[in-house]
């Protein structure tokens, strides 16, 4: 492989992985509200 595959590759796997650490960052971090505090008509 060549350097220019290799740092194609490391950025793509940074933007994969970071996505995916902000996403349960964001996911831990904000909680919804619980189910019994909803107030849903069905």
């Amino acid at each position: 492989m060549t350097a220019g595959a290799i740092a194609m590759m490391v950025v793509a796997m940074v933007v994969l992985w970071g996505g995916l650490a902000a996403a349960i960052v964001n996911i831990v971090r904000f909680k919804g509200p619980e189910p019994g505090e909803s107030m849903r008509d069905l």
